[in-house]
Protein backbone atom coordinates (compact mmCIF):
# COMPACT_ATOMS: atom_id res chain seq x y z
CA UNK A 1 0.00 0.00 0.00
CA UNK A 2 1.26 3.48 -0.75
CA UNK A 3 1.82 6.11 1.86
CA UNK A 4 -0.58 8.99 2.14
CA UNK A 5 0.45 12.31 0.64
CA UNK A 6 2.15 14.70 2.99
CA UNK A 7 1.48 18.30 3.75
CA UNK A 8 4.56 18.58 5.92
CA UNK A 9 6.14 21.97 5.56
CA UNK A 10 2.88 23.83 5.13
CA UNK A 11 1.85 26.11 7.93
CA UNK A 12 -1.65 26.67 9.18
CA UNK A 13 -2.98 29.88 10.67
CA UNK A 14 -3.84 30.05 14.33
CA UNK A 15 -7.47 29.19 15.02
CA UNK A 16 -9.85 30.18 17.77
CA UNK A 17 -11.34 26.70 17.89
CA UNK A 18 -10.56 24.59 20.96
CA UNK A 19 -7.11 23.10 20.65
CA UNK A 20 -5.74 25.47 18.04
CA UNK A 21 -5.04 28.61 20.01
CA UNK A 22 -1.87 30.44 20.92
CA UNK A 23 0.29 28.35 23.30
CA UNK A 24 -0.60 28.84 26.92
CA UNK A 25 0.35 27.13 30.14
CA UNK A 26 -2.70 25.37 31.58
CA UNK A 27 -3.73 23.94 34.90
CA UNK A 28 -5.70 20.69 35.27
CA UNK A 29 -9.23 21.40 36.37
CA UNK A 30 -9.25 24.57 34.36
CA UNK A 31 -10.38 28.03 35.32
CA UNK A 32 -13.23 30.04 34.00
CA UNK A 33 -12.68 33.79 33.74
CA UNK A 34 -12.77 35.17 37.25
CA UNK A 35 -12.45 31.74 38.86
CA UNK A 36 -9.45 30.24 40.60
CA UNK A 37 -7.78 27.24 38.99
CA UNK A 38 -7.39 23.84 40.61
CA UNK A 39 -3.98 22.69 41.74
CA UNK A 40 -1.83 21.50 38.86
CA UNK A 41 -1.01 17.82 38.27
CA UNK A 42 0.31 18.26 34.75
CA UNK A 43 4.03 18.43 33.91
CA UNK A 44 5.18 21.71 35.32
CA UNK A 45 8.06 23.04 33.24
CA UNK A 46 8.30 21.56 29.79
CA UNK A 47 11.15 22.53 27.55
CA UNK A 48 10.04 24.38 24.42
CA UNK A 49 11.03 22.49 21.30
CA UNK A 50 11.29 24.05 17.86
CA UNK A 51 9.42 21.92 15.35
CA UNK A 52 9.70 23.74 12.05
CA UNK A 53 8.87 22.12 8.71
CA UNK A 54 12.34 20.59 8.32
CA UNK A 55 12.27 19.08 11.80
CA UNK A 56 8.80 17.62 11.31
CA UNK A 57 9.87 16.14 7.98
CA UNK A 58 12.91 14.58 9.66
CA UNK A 59 10.72 13.02 12.32
CA UNK A 60 8.19 11.65 9.83
CA UNK A 61 9.04 8.07 8.81
CA UNK A 62 6.79 6.96 5.97
CA UNK A 63 6.25 3.36 5.02
CA UNK A 64 7.91 4.18 1.70
CA UNK A 65 11.04 5.17 3.67
CA UNK A 66 11.44 1.80 5.40
CA UNK A 67 14.64 0.01 4.35
CA UNK A 68 14.89 -3.73 4.91
CA UNK A 69 18.00 -5.71 5.79
CA UNK A 70 18.13 -9.42 4.94
CA UNK A 71 21.48 -9.90 6.72
CA UNK A 72 20.42 -8.52 10.09
CA UNK A 73 20.81 -11.72 12.11
CA UNK A 74 22.98 -14.79 12.39
CA UNK A 75 20.29 -17.11 10.99
CA UNK A 76 20.11 -15.26 7.66
CA UNK A 77 21.45 -18.32 5.78
CA UNK A 78 19.57 -20.96 7.72
CA UNK A 79 17.08 -22.69 5.39
CA UNK A 80 13.57 -21.59 6.28
CA UNK A 81 14.85 -18.36 7.83
CA UNK A 82 16.82 -16.94 4.93
CA UNK A 83 14.03 -14.75 3.54
CA UNK A 84 13.46 -12.58 6.60
CA UNK A 85 13.54 -8.81 6.31
CA UNK A 86 14.38 -6.68 9.33
CA UNK A 87 13.57 -2.97 9.70
CA UNK A 88 14.83 -0.39 12.20
CA UNK A 89 12.74 2.77 12.09
CA UNK A 90 13.57 4.30 15.45
CA UNK A 91 16.78 3.10 17.04
CA UNK A 92 18.94 0.17 15.94
CA UNK A 93 17.00 -2.32 18.03
CA UNK A 94 18.78 -5.68 18.13
CA UNK A 95 20.09 -5.81 14.56
CA UNK A 96 23.50 -7.48 14.29
CA UNK A 97 24.32 -6.05 10.87
CA UNK A 98 26.59 -3.04 10.40
CA UNK A 99 24.62 -2.34 7.22
CA UNK A 100 21.25 -1.96 8.94
CA UNK A 101 19.58 1.32 7.93
CA UNK A 102 18.03 3.22 10.86
CA UNK A 103 15.51 5.88 9.86
CA UNK A 104 15.70 7.90 13.09
CA UNK A 105 18.63 7.20 15.39
CA UNK A 106 18.14 9.65 18.25
CA UNK A 107 17.22 8.06 21.59
CA UNK A 108 13.51 7.86 22.44
CA UNK A 109 13.65 5.59 25.49
CA UNK A 110 12.51 2.69 23.30
CA UNK A 111 13.08 1.29 19.80
CA UNK A 112 10.63 0.70 16.93
CA UNK A 113 11.27 -1.81 14.17
CA UNK A 114 9.47 -4.40 12.07
CA UNK A 115 9.76 -7.88 10.62
CA UNK A 116 8.43 -9.07 7.30
CA UNK A 117 8.71 -12.53 5.75
CA UNK A 118 6.80 -14.77 3.34
CA UNK A 119 4.45 -17.47 4.54
CA UNK A 120 6.26 -20.31 6.28
CA UNK A 121 9.46 -18.40 7.02
CA UNK A 122 10.71 -18.70 10.59
CA UNK A 123 12.29 -16.25 13.02
CA UNK A 124 14.43 -18.53 15.17
CA UNK A 125 14.49 -18.84 18.94
CA UNK A 126 16.23 -16.05 20.81
CA UNK A 127 16.11 -14.25 24.17
CA UNK A 128 15.79 -10.53 24.92
CA UNK A 129 17.06 -8.56 27.92
CA UNK A 130 14.49 -5.77 27.53
CA UNK A 131 10.82 -5.84 26.62
CA UNK A 132 9.84 -7.05 23.15
CA UNK A 133 6.34 -6.27 21.91
CA UNK A 134 4.81 -7.59 18.67
CA UNK A 135 2.18 -5.43 16.95
CA UNK A 136 0.48 -7.35 14.14
CA UNK A 137 -0.63 -4.82 11.53
CA UNK A 138 -1.38 -7.41 8.85
CA UNK A 139 -1.55 -11.16 8.49
CA UNK A 140 -1.07 -13.97 10.98
CA UNK A 141 1.96 -15.07 12.97
CA UNK A 142 2.41 -18.07 15.24
CA UNK A 143 4.44 -17.26 18.35
CA UNK A 144 6.28 -20.05 20.18
CA UNK A 145 8.49 -20.00 23.26
CA UNK A 146 10.83 -22.04 25.43
CA UNK A 147 14.44 -23.03 24.71
CA UNK A 148 13.22 -25.68 22.26
CA UNK A 149 10.11 -23.77 21.22
CA UNK A 150 7.83 -26.42 22.69
CA UNK A 151 6.50 -24.74 25.83
CA UNK A 152 3.57 -23.29 23.94
CA UNK A 153 2.21 -21.59 20.81
CA UNK A 154 -0.21 -18.72 20.30
CA UNK A 155 -1.48 -17.15 17.10
CA UNK A 156 -1.36 -13.37 16.53
CA UNK A 157 -3.82 -11.93 14.04
CA UNK A 158 -4.28 -8.48 12.57
CA UNK A 159 -4.70 -5.90 15.32
CA UNK A 160 -3.33 -8.12 18.10
CA UNK A 161 -0.45 -6.93 20.30
CA UNK A 162 1.67 -9.34 22.33
CA UNK A 163 4.23 -8.58 25.04
CA UNK A 164 6.81 -11.35 25.41
CA UNK A 165 8.52 -11.61 28.81
CA UNK A 166 12.22 -10.88 29.04
CA UNK A 167 14.68 -13.72 29.59
CA UNK A 168 12.73 -16.42 27.78
CA UNK A 169 13.42 -17.85 24.34
CA UNK A 170 10.88 -16.95 21.69
CA UNK A 171 10.45 -17.25 17.93
CA UNK A 172 7.69 -16.85 15.38
CA UNK A 173 6.56 -18.03 11.96
CA UNK A 174 4.49 -16.27 9.33
CA UNK A 175 1.43 -18.53 9.07
CA UNK A 176 -0.57 -15.97 7.09
CA UNK A 177 -0.19 -14.18 3.74
CA UNK A 178 3.17 -13.27 2.25
CA UNK A 179 2.57 -9.55 2.85
CA UNK A 180 2.12 -9.87 6.60
CA UNK A 181 3.57 -7.07 8.70
CA UNK A 182 4.77 -7.22 12.30
CA UNK A 183 5.89 -4.02 14.02
CA UNK A 184 8.02 -4.41 17.13
CA UNK A 185 8.82 -2.14 20.04
CA UNK A 186 11.79 -2.82 22.29
CA UNK A 187 12.35 -1.40 25.75
CA UNK A 188 15.12 1.09 26.55
CA UNK A 189 17.56 2.89 24.25
CA UNK A 190 20.22 0.20 24.58
CA UNK A 191 18.54 -3.19 24.29
CA UNK A 192 21.69 -5.18 25.03
CA UNK A 193 21.12 -7.30 21.94
CA UNK A 194 19.88 -10.89 22.13
CA UNK A 195 20.98 -14.40 23.09
CA UNK A 196 20.39 -17.03 20.42
CA UNK A 197 19.34 -20.59 21.18
CA UNK A 198 22.30 -23.02 21.09
CA UNK A 199 20.97 -24.84 18.03
CA UNK A 200 20.69 -21.54 16.11
CA UNK A 201 24.39 -20.71 16.65
CA UNK A 202 25.41 -24.24 15.68
CA UNK A 203 23.39 -24.11 12.46
CA UNK A 204 24.75 -20.66 11.57
CA UNK A 205 28.36 -21.81 12.01
CA UNK A 206 27.70 -24.42 9.37
CA UNK A 207 26.94 -21.55 6.99
CA UNK A 208 30.07 -19.56 7.94
CA UNK A 209 28.37 -17.08 10.29
CA UNK A 210 29.48 -16.20 13.81
CA UNK A 211 28.88 -13.48 16.39
CA UNK A 212 31.70 -11.46 17.89
CA UNK A 213 31.75 -10.71 21.61
CA UNK A 214 30.31 -7.26 20.87
CA UNK A 215 27.37 -8.83 19.00
CA UNK A 216 28.57 -8.08 15.46
CA UNK A 217 27.80 -10.53 12.68
CA UNK A 218 30.98 -12.09 11.20
CA UNK A 219 30.83 -13.70 7.76
CA UNK A 220 33.69 -16.10 6.98
CA UNK A 221 32.26 -16.88 3.54
CA UNK A 222 32.49 -13.26 2.42
CA UNK A 223 35.42 -12.07 4.55
CA UNK A 224 37.59 -15.14 5.05
CA UNK A 225 38.68 -17.05 8.13
CA UNK A 226 38.49 -15.52 11.58
CA UNK A 227 41.66 -14.28 13.21
CA UNK A 228 43.04 -16.04 16.28
CA UNK A 229 42.35 -12.98 18.41
CA UNK A 230 38.64 -12.74 17.56
CA UNK A 231 36.47 -13.41 20.61
CA UNK A 232 33.18 -15.11 19.76
CA UNK A 233 29.88 -15.48 21.54
CA UNK A 234 29.43 -19.06 22.70
CA UNK A 235 26.13 -20.91 23.31
CA UNK A 236 24.40 -20.26 26.60
CA UNK A 237 25.33 -22.86 29.22
CA UNK A 238 22.90 -25.60 30.22
CA UNK A 239 22.72 -24.46 33.85
CA UNK A 240 21.65 -20.97 32.75
CA UNK A 241 18.99 -22.48 30.50
CA UNK A 242 17.72 -24.60 33.39
CA UNK A 243 17.30 -21.47 35.53
CA UNK A 244 15.06 -19.67 33.03
CA UNK A 245 11.42 -19.21 33.95
CA UNK A 246 8.73 -21.24 32.19
CA UNK A 247 5.46 -19.74 30.98
CA UNK A 248 2.28 -21.70 30.39
CA UNK A 249 0.00 -20.92 27.41
CA UNK A 250 -2.50 -19.43 29.88
CA UNK A 251 0.14 -17.09 31.31
CA UNK A 252 1.23 -15.98 27.85
CA UNK A 253 -2.35 -15.52 26.73
CA UNK A 254 -2.78 -12.87 29.43
CA UNK A 255 0.02 -10.90 27.75
CA UNK A 256 -1.84 -10.61 24.44
CA UNK A 257 -4.23 -7.74 23.73
CA UNK A 258 -6.50 -9.31 21.12
CA UNK A 259 -8.03 -6.71 18.86
CA UNK A 260 -11.57 -8.04 19.32
CA UNK A 261 -11.20 -7.97 23.11
CA UNK A 262 -9.93 -4.42 23.59
CA UNK A 263 -11.58 -2.31 26.29
CA UNK A 264 -12.17 1.11 24.73
CA UNK A 265 -12.86 4.17 26.85
CA UNK A 266 -14.98 6.92 25.30
CA UNK A 267 -14.11 9.24 28.18
CA UNK A 268 -10.36 8.73 28.30
CA UNK A 269 -9.37 12.35 27.65
CA UNK A 270 -10.46 15.80 28.78
CA UNK A 271 -11.69 16.76 25.29
CA UNK A 272 -14.03 13.77 24.92
CA UNK A 273 -17.18 15.89 24.74
CA UNK A 274 -15.73 18.79 22.72
CA UNK A 275 -16.02 19.40 18.97
CA UNK A 276 -12.96 17.94 17.24
CA UNK A 277 -12.05 15.83 20.28
CA UNK A 278 -13.57 12.55 21.35
CA UNK A 279 -10.90 10.01 20.44
CA UNK A 280 -11.16 6.70 22.28
CA UNK A 281 -8.30 4.90 23.99
CA UNK A 282 -7.68 1.19 24.59
CA UNK A 283 -4.76 0.58 26.95
CA UNK A 284 -2.40 -2.26 26.07
CA UNK A 285 0.81 -1.79 28.08
CA UNK A 286 0.90 0.56 31.06
CA UNK A 287 -1.54 3.27 32.07
CA UNK A 288 -0.08 5.75 29.58
CA UNK A 289 -1.96 8.96 29.00
CA UNK A 290 -5.51 7.97 29.91
CA UNK A 291 -7.41 10.37 32.17
CA UNK A 292 -10.11 7.77 32.85
CA UNK A 293 -9.48 6.61 36.42
CA UNK A 294 -11.34 3.34 35.83
CA UNK A 295 -9.33 2.30 32.78
CA UNK A 296 -6.69 -0.42 33.15
CA UNK A 297 -4.13 -1.87 30.73
CA UNK A 298 -3.89 -5.47 29.59
CA UNK A 299 -0.22 -5.69 30.67
CA UNK A 300 1.06 -3.92 33.79
CA UNK A 301 4.74 -4.79 34.24
CA UNK A 302 7.42 -2.18 33.34
CA UNK A 303 8.53 -2.07 29.69
CA UNK A 304 10.35 1.26 29.51
CA UNK A 305 7.44 2.47 27.36
CA UNK A 306 3.66 2.27 27.25
CA UNK A 307 1.36 1.42 24.35
CA UNK A 308 -2.27 2.22 23.62
CA UNK A 309 -4.63 2.10 20.65
CA UNK A 310 -6.29 5.39 19.71
CA UNK A 311 -9.41 5.48 17.53
CA UNK A 312 -11.46 8.40 16.27
CA UNK A 313 -14.47 8.98 14.07
CA UNK A 314 -14.15 11.18 11.00
CA UNK A 315 -13.12 14.78 11.80
CA UNK A 316 -12.51 13.92 15.43
CA UNK A 317 -9.29 13.25 17.29
CA UNK A 318 -7.35 14.82 20.16
CA UNK A 319 -7.31 18.57 20.71
CA UNK A 320 -4.23 20.65 21.44
CA UNK A 321 -2.09 19.25 24.26
CA UNK A 322 1.47 18.36 25.13
CA UNK A 323 3.41 16.03 27.41
CA UNK A 324 6.95 15.78 28.70
CA UNK A 325 7.40 12.29 27.20
CA UNK A 326 8.80 11.28 23.83
CA UNK A 327 5.95 9.92 21.71
CA UNK A 328 5.65 7.92 18.51
CA UNK A 329 2.42 7.70 16.50
CA UNK A 330 1.99 4.60 14.30
CA UNK A 331 -0.96 4.68 11.89
CA UNK A 332 -2.89 1.45 11.43
CA UNK A 333 -6.00 2.51 9.50
CA UNK A 334 -7.23 5.65 7.79
CA UNK A 335 -5.48 8.98 7.42
CA UNK A 336 -4.57 11.44 10.14
CA UNK A 337 -3.47 15.04 10.21
CA UNK A 338 -1.10 15.85 13.03
CA UNK A 339 -0.26 19.48 13.77
CA UNK A 340 2.83 20.28 15.80
CA UNK A 341 2.69 23.82 17.07
CA UNK A 342 5.52 25.63 18.80
CA UNK A 343 5.03 29.11 17.46
CA UNK A 344 4.18 28.39 13.84
CA UNK A 345 1.98 25.31 13.22
CA UNK A 346 3.24 22.56 10.89
CA UNK A 347 0.78 19.92 9.73
CA UNK A 348 1.69 16.49 8.39
CA UNK A 349 -0.67 13.89 6.93
CA UNK A 350 -0.02 10.28 7.89
CA UNK A 351 -1.31 7.12 6.20
CA UNK A 352 -1.12 3.37 6.70
CA UNK A 353 2.09 2.31 8.56
CA UNK A 354 3.49 5.86 8.62
CA UNK A 355 5.24 6.91 11.84
CA UNK A 356 5.72 10.30 13.46
CA UNK A 357 8.10 11.02 16.33
CA UNK A 358 6.79 13.83 18.53
CA UNK A 359 9.42 15.29 20.87
CA UNK A 360 8.67 15.89 24.51
CA UNK A 361 7.25 19.32 25.30
CA UNK A 362 5.75 19.89 21.84
CA UNK A 363 2.14 21.00 21.43
CA UNK A 364 0.23 18.65 19.14
CA UNK A 365 -3.26 18.15 17.69
CA UNK A 366 -4.51 14.92 16.08
CA UNK A 367 -7.40 14.77 13.60
CA UNK A 368 -8.88 11.89 11.61
CA UNK A 369 -9.27 13.12 8.03
CA UNK A 370 -10.62 9.82 6.70
CA UNK A 371 -14.18 9.20 5.61
CA UNK A 372 -14.70 6.72 8.46
CA UNK A 373 -13.01 5.54 11.64
CA UNK A 374 -9.22 5.68 11.84
CA UNK A 375 -6.86 4.00 14.30
CA UNK A 376 -3.28 4.42 15.40
CA UNK A 377 -0.94 3.10 18.06
CA UNK A 378 0.47 5.65 20.52
CA UNK A 379 3.81 4.82 22.21
CA UNK A 380 5.20 6.98 25.03
CA UNK A 381 8.48 6.56 26.85
CA UNK A 382 8.74 5.65 30.52
CA UNK A 383 6.99 3.27 32.89
CA UNK A 384 4.78 5.73 34.74
CA UNK A 385 1.65 7.61 33.78
CA UNK A 386 1.85 10.21 31.03
CA UNK A 387 0.24 13.40 32.35
CA UNK A 388 -1.12 15.74 29.70
CA UNK A 389 -1.07 19.51 29.63
CA UNK A 390 -4.05 20.84 27.70
CA UNK A 391 -4.35 24.10 25.84
CA UNK A 392 -6.07 26.77 27.93
CA UNK A 393 -9.03 26.99 25.54
CA UNK A 394 -9.57 23.22 25.78
CA UNK A 395 -9.53 23.43 29.57
CA UNK A 396 -12.07 26.26 29.55
CA UNK A 397 -14.35 24.52 27.04
CA UNK A 398 -14.25 21.32 29.07
CA UNK A 399 -15.06 23.29 32.24
CA UNK A 400 -18.06 24.79 30.48
CA UNK A 401 -19.12 21.20 29.69
CA UNK A 402 -18.73 20.32 33.38
CA UNK A 403 -15.50 18.32 33.20
CA UNK A 404 -12.08 18.97 34.71
CA UNK A 405 -8.93 17.12 35.71
CA UNK A 406 -8.52 16.41 39.40
CA UNK A 407 -5.35 16.55 41.50
CA UNK A 408 -4.58 12.95 40.60
CA UNK A 409 -4.69 13.67 36.88
CA UNK A 410 -8.07 12.03 36.22
CA UNK A 411 -11.37 13.38 34.90
CA UNK A 412 -13.95 14.50 37.44
CA UNK A 413 -16.98 16.79 37.67
CA UNK A 414 -15.61 20.29 37.39
CA UNK A 415 -17.73 21.66 40.22
CA UNK A 416 -16.30 19.11 42.68
CA UNK A 417 -12.64 19.90 42.04
CA UNK A 418 -11.18 22.27 44.68
CA UNK A 419 -9.54 25.39 43.32
CA UNK A 420 -6.80 27.50 44.78
CA UNK A 421 -7.89 30.59 46.66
Amino acid sequence: MTAAATTAGTTTPASTAPGRTTPATTVPGGAEPGRTAAASTAPGHMERRRTDAAEVARRTVRSADFVSCDQAFIDCRTPGSDRKENYSMIGRGVSQSAGQVVNLEEPHGFNVGAAAMPNGVVNNLHLHFTAEVFLCFRGEYTLRWGVDGEEGELVLREGDIASVPTWIFRGFTNTGPDDGWLFTTLGMNDTGGIIWGPSVLKEAAGHGLYLSADNELLDTVADGALGDDVELITPIADHHIAALRHYSPAEMRRRIAAHDELAWSSKALLDHALPGGGARLALVIGFGMTEDRDQEPVVFNPHGHNIAWLRAEAERGVLRHRTDHNQVLMVKDGEWEVTLDDGEPVTVRLGHRDLLSVPAGTWRTLRNVSGGDATMVVVNDGDGRVLLEWDEEVVKAAADAGVGVDHNGYLAPYDLIPRRR
